[in-house]
Parts: C-alpha cells; sequence; structure tokens
C-alpha cells in the first residue's frame, strides 16, 4: 500500500490515479463529470499495486471540515479482493481521531457502516447515481 500528499506523488503515480478513477466513475458508470476538479491538490493519496498496476484507491480530503474520504475504486476485475477495505482500515487509523465525511453510492453503504459511518442524509441523485451522505464521528477530537 502507498500513500502520498500530492506534493509527493511522481508524474507517473497521479496519472494513473487519475486514469483508475476515470476509468470507473466516468467511463465503467457513464457519468461525465470533471474527475480532475482541482480538490487532489490538498489531499492525501493512498492506493494498492498489484502486477505493476494500480488496482485501487481513495483520497483524503484532510483541510476541508470534516475532513472527507473518497474516490474509493477498485480496478475492474480486482473487485472482491478487499482492496477498499484495507484502504479504509489505513485512512480511517490515520484520520479517526476526526470526524470524517463522505459520499455513498447507496449501493455500498454497508461497506461504509462497517467502518463507522451513519447515514445523515436521504438518497439523492448525483451524477444519475443514488448517493447518500455518511459520517463517522471522531473517536476522540484532538
Amino acid at each position: 500500500m502507498y500513500k502520498k500528499s500530492f506534493q509527493e506523488l511522481t508524474t507517473h503515480e497521479l496519472y494513473r490515479l487519475l486514469a483508475l478513477r476515470t476509468e470507473v466513475f466516468v467511463v465503467e458508470q457513464n457519468c461525465p463529470y470533471q474527475e480532475v476538479d482541482g480538490k487532489d491538490l490538498t489531499a492525501d493519496h493512498y492506493w494498492i499495486e498489484a502486477d505493476d498496476e494500480v488496482v485501487a484507491t481513495l483520497r483524503v480530503l484532510k483541510t476541508q471540515q470534516p475532513i472527507a474520504i473518497g474516490r474509493v475504486v477498485t480496478k475492474p476485475g480486482h473487485r472482491g479482493n478487499g482492496y477498499s477495505r484495507r484502504l479504509m482500515e489505513e485512512a480511517v487509523k490515520d484520520f479517526g481521531s476526526k470526524t470524517l465525511y463522505l459520499q455513498a453510492q447507496t449501493y455500498v453503504e454497508p461497506f461504509y457502516e462497517s467502518f463507522g459511518f451513519k447515514r445523515t442524509s436521504d438518497v439523492y441523485e448525483e451524477d444519475g447515481i443514488p448517493h447518500v451522505d455518511m459520517l463517522r464521528e471522531a473517536e476522540s477530537e484532538t
């Protein structure tokens, strides 16, 4: 598993992270939207590689309040191997002392509940996909 701030990423690493996110969120889910949104600049990026390719990634927007976890994605053909779970475990370990926020596609809501996230909104559509807002209260604010 790798973890780097935006400034620490190599051009090659950044390209591979953005390529995976675009492959799934824009192409596979057929959601034309601005994937490169400027938020990566202040994020911590987590990813897992297998067979010399990025197979899962997420980002933590640590400068916003509450801290947000987003762009959690696993490459087609590599799903079901626990990669997203490992990434979430690491992000929650690193930032769990703070309140955490995420927007979840409704079909993965139980996955995020397993990390202590609770739904805080009604279902809403984003890019034609049902989502909910979820919050994980701080273990102990520091």
